[in-house]
């Protein structure tokens, strides 16, 4: 997807999220709060979609909001229903009420595979949006929560359509509370309940989720404080000095060194820069299809891609760092392997570091356990 849409953005419909460490923590009751209390004040609102999943004091906060119809398709011999994006379109309220951000659409319902892409066209359009999501499905962070649960993130929202929002509102809830609703039956159905109390809703899973969302607000917010600061300060003042490039070939797990990365490069508030190293023989056919996934995850994660042809990769390393005045560099450790092999042997990692600690700059090694293997489709 162009981040041409995310662009649009800034100059058009006002973007509200609300957050949340898991579900159940009752964002969709805060959106539709939300909604009512406009709706009360003068303000044309109407409910997008909303998704109740059984709850009825879900099911009662919409009952006197209007509902824009949803749209009828058959699937696999069922009938289901998804947002009617263009019937939000024609009706142009002030303010929609969209549930689950990160949500699949169904095949040939519309347009758009995915929920947060309505979104973006719907604010395109001039129209405020209030949605919800869950901090798992940020594309940055979903390889952690899988490896934190043991449970496959398979909706996920790119990092510049959440930051995009004018405003992020954490829905808070203590562990010991959501489990209490989940055994209450307020989250899931009865018959689902055990299994989500032993595995995914166990308590270590989400302290550790609430903590996420807790870090993930708090540099949004820093981010907003900086933002205003600049506007009474020069720029270079309060500019960040750091400046982080991850290094990634074809090799396994380069996916999840691009998450890490992020991750390091939003807790300073620096941009990322990827970069691909490639051979100029093209001995490898799987490399070109890796990269255009490498490609797409880097836009996800809002960082900048960058392509060299070298075959000492080192060198390309190096020279791209000292160019753009890099200050960090993160490399995976799992890279040893393919990139001694284009290198003509030595250590790839050991030499990344004498090189860059010349000019005095810091250099990540991420261990081999930390990468699983790249994905061929999100």
């Amino acid at each position: 997807m162009s981040t041409n849409i995310g662009d649009a953005v800034e100059a058009a419909g006002h973007f509200r999220i609300y957050l949340g460490a898991a579900a159940g923590v009752g964002k969709t009751y805060a959106m539709l709060n939300e909604g009512r209390r406009r709706r009360d004040r003068g303000t044309d609102v109407v409910v997008g979609f909303v998704e109740c999943h059984g709850r009825q004091r879900t099911e009662d906060c919409i009952c006197d909001l209007e509902l824009v119809a949803r749209k009828a398709v058959a699937y696999r011999g069922s009938r289901m229903e998804e947002m009617d994006t263009d019937a939000v379109l024609r009706r142009r309220p002030k303010v929609t009420l969209i549930d689950e951000l990160a949500h699949t659409n169904v095949p040939g319902s519309g347009r758009n595979g995915k929920r947060w892409q309505d979104v973006m066209e719907i604010l395109g359009a001039g129209i405020d949006v209030i949605t919800t999501v869950n901090i798992q499905h940020l594309e940055s962070i979903a390889d952690e929560v899988e490896q934190l649960t043991g449970a496959p993130v398979r909706e996920r929202v790119p990092d510049w359509v959440v930051r995009r929002a004018d405003q992020i509102e954490l829905v808070d809830s203590s562990p010991e509370a959501l489990r209490r609703r989940m055994l209450h039956g307020n989250i899931y159905p009865k018959d689902k309940v055990e299994q989500a109390l032993t595995h995914f809703f166990r308590t270590d899973n989400l302290i550790a989720l609430r903590e996420l969302a807790l870090r993930f607000l708090a540099d949004e917010t820093d981010e907003e404080l900086l933002h205003n600061l600049r506007r009474h300060q020069s720029e270079g003042v309060w500019e960040t000095s750091e400046r982080i490039m991850v290094a990634v070939s074809a090799a396994a797990g380069a996916d999840a060194l691009v998450h890490r990365a992020a991750r390091m490069a939003a807790r300073i508030k620096s941009e990322l820069d990827v970069v691909y190293v490639a051979v100029s023989d093209g001995s490898r056919r799987d490399d070109r299809k890796q990269a255009e996934v490498l490609r797409g995850l880097t836009a996800d994660v809002g960082a900048r891609w960058h392509e060299i042809t070298d075959d000492d990769p080192v060198r390309a390393i190096a020279g791209f760092a000292r160019q753009h005045q890099i200050t960090q560099i993160v490399i995976g450790s799992s890279q040893r392997s393919r990139w001694r092999q284009l290198a003509g042997g030595g250590s790839t990692v050991r030499r990344v570091i004498t090189e860059a600690g010349a000019f005095g700059i810091d250099v990540h090694v991420i261990a081999r356990r930390e990468l699983p293997s790249i994905r061929q489709g999100r």
